[in-house]
């Protein structure tokens, strides 16, 4: 498979720049750099044959705490 060179990448971020608009670049290209960073991050685990199941029910619980929380500052604030 051929490697596009500068050409065809700069054509690819103009059009990517013409789609999303400059000022939302930073949050797509962090968005896709987090979504490579999970998918390495699942993948190594794989490898090594580790579950992640305690990882999931630790990230869960945190998340459902965040937002009772969440929930009841803006309830206090309304």
């Amino acid at each position: 498979m051929p490697v596009p060179g500068p050409l065809e990448l700069g054509l690819i971020l103009l059009i990517v720049a013409m789609l999303f608009g400059v000022g939302k670049l930073p949050e797509v290209f962090g968005a896709v750099g987090k979504g490579i960073r999970e998918f390495k991050r699942e993948a190594s685990l794989d490898d090594l044959g580790e579950s992640k199941s305690s990882d999931d029910a630790n990230s869960t619980n945190t998340k459902s705490t965040t937002d009772t929380v969440d929930t009841a500052d803006t309830a206090q604030q309304s």
